[in-house]
């Protein structure tokens, strides 16, 4: 068995912490303008109504997100000033 070489093995953890902080801070910030129940494919996953819920492409596939992505939702997460 190869011996772990430790400096190496921190400088590489380091390198992965940092490409995962500026994929955290990535996520943080569309969060913020994008709604929560909308998956990457632009369909909404809300069990709940939504005035932005449009017919599905599929029949019984989810129900498109006609929204525009200009929300803020902060207020749910922050409190206010």
């Amino acid at each position: 068995m190869q011996k772990i070489d430790r400096a190496e093995y921190q400088k590489r953890l380091d390198e992965l912490g940092k490409i995962l902080v500026g994929i955290a801070a990535h996520a943080g910030e569309v969060s913020r303008g994008r709604c929560p129940y909308k998956n990457k494919r632009n369909e909404c996953t809300a069990q709940f109504g939504c005035r932005n819920k449009r017919k599905p492409i599929q029949l019984g596939g989810l129900p498109i997100c006609a929204g525009d992505d200009k929300l803020n939702y902060r207020s749910f997460w922050e409190a206010g000033d």
